[in-house]
């Protein structure tokens, strides 16, 4: 072979190696590039890939005791091992939701396949809101708190626009049996108005999703009172609706559904008790569907997720042993389980809730219902709702506290059963 056809040939080599290796890093930067694709809320919402839960990751009896970033990313990890991958916050009052947004941050850059996104809620009250030392509280006037609210969401969305996919305008903040917070309409609509015009002007992603989340009620689902000129213009200004429904209290307030019928006495206790739940999603719909209703009655065409719902497990009030009956791991599990399969198949979102337990809620009560809602509760000890998921090992390797995850009652349904009542048929309502 001559001198010539070898440098020929030789070139032809060196091009064809480096042909081969920009390729390959053709190949990576394109697999980079998908693995760092954003996706919007959207995408996000009414997507079963895309589980929801609220979330506070609270331990001890007063919020003032915020979770360090570290509880956060232990909390963080045990969410995505459930297949969470969108949380809901209620306020940016404290540090928590900053130092949310960081672990996740940081939990990103460690691990560029953990994938969690942001419901950020935005806490809006009314003038003299849980202070009546200044006066009653005026609910058709803000608090003063309320712009700092808003401002302080607006700098955290746009820190993280990978994360903060939503904001959400007030939690319950509109329903009046919330007497001493509630807002009229109007000042809603104002903050989702500024804020849409802030993405309109190019300050907020252009896909960051705007709601208030709030009762069923409260979006025209309910008392036609609420119908007003005001929930209109505010059901056209966000980009989808987040309603909140509650069969578990209203086994209380609206314990129809819920009371033994005449035709299931002869049923065995445990064959009462999962009647009643399939009652309790049923509720659940009829709420969903009201809303759903109202909204194509006034012209409104948009989503319609489920933002809070949930089943405590236990209660020493109206929940409990002299009231509803209610409260108890099982009943919590079989609600859990109904909802998820219902709604994933119907393409709507539910934060579920909630997460953890957090004491903070009824501080004054160990058994108070709101400090019981959590799917785990403050002994690192998964509620019946997750046995499956401890079964299966999907909690292998991770800690809460410094404990690893195991369930309650040792996994032991006959125990556990011990504490399950038929639903109270007689009590009287207080």
């Amino acid at each position: 072979m001559s001198k010539r056809l070898k440098l020929v040939l030789s070139v032809f080599l060196m091009l064809l190696v480096f042909s081969c290796n920009d390729a390959k890093k053709a190949v990576g930067n394109e697999k980079t590039i998908k693995e760092q694709q954003i996706v919007n809320a959207k995408e996000i919402l009414g997507n079963p890939e895309y589980l929801a839960i609220s979330y506070g990751g609270y331990r001890e009896k007063q919020r003032e005791v915020q979770p360090t970033i570290s509880e956060l990313k232990e909390d963080l990890r045990i969410l995505s091992a459930m297949g969470i991958k969108v949380l809901r916050t209620y306020n940016v009052h404290f540090d928590q939701a900053a130092n949310l947004l960081k672990a996740i941050d940081q939990l990103k850059a460690e691990d560029s396949t953990f994938e969690m996104y942001v419901m950020l809620g935005i806490w809006i009250d009314c003038k003299n809101a849980f202070n009546w030392e200044n006066g009653e509280p005026d609910h058709n006037q803000e608090s003063e708190r309320n712009p700092v609210e808003v401002k302080t969401a607006i700098e955290l969305a746009k820190q993280y626009p990978d994360i903060v996919k939503v904001l959400a305008v007030g939690n319950e903040a509109m329903i009046r049996w919330a007497t001493s917070y509630y807002v009229e309409p109007w000042i809603i609509l104002k903050w989702v108005n500024h804020l849409q015009d802030l993405k309109q002007k190019g300050e907020l992603p252009q896909d960051l999703w705007i709601t208030s989340s709030d009762d069923y009620t409260s979006w025209g689902g309910g008392d036609e009172s609420y119908h007003t000129e005001d929930l209109v213009k505010l059901a056209h200004a966000v980009d989808y609706i987040s309603m909140h429904t509650y069969a578990y209290h209203n086994s209380h307030y609206n314990p129809e559904f819920w009371k033994v019928p005449e035709a299931e006495e002869s049923l065995s206790d445990k064959e009462k008790i999962d009647a009643a739940m399939l009652r309790a999603l049923e509720f659940a719909k009829v709420q969903y569907n009201s809303v759903s209703s109202y909204m194509k009655s006034i012209g409104i065409n948009k989503p319609v997720h489920i933002g809070e719902t949930g089943w405590a497990s236990i209660s020493s009030g109206h929940y409990g042993k002299n009231g509803s009956r209610a409260s108890d791991e099982y009943k919590q599990g079989l609600y859990f389980n109904l909802l998820r399969e219902w709604t994933n198949k119907e393409k709507i979102s539910v934060f579920y809730f909630e997460a953890f337990d957090e004491q903070w809620k009824d501080g004054t009560n160990d058994l108070g219902s709101e400090n019981h809602f959590g799917l785990i509760n403050l002994k690192s000890e998964a509620k019946y709702p997750l046995w499956n998921m401890v079964d299966q090992g999907f909690f292998n390797g991770l800690t809460r506290d410094g404990k690893p995850i195991t369930k309650t009652y040792d996994g032991n349904i006959d125990e556990l059963m011990k504490d399950v009542l038929v639903p109270n048929t007689d009590y009287p309502r207080q």
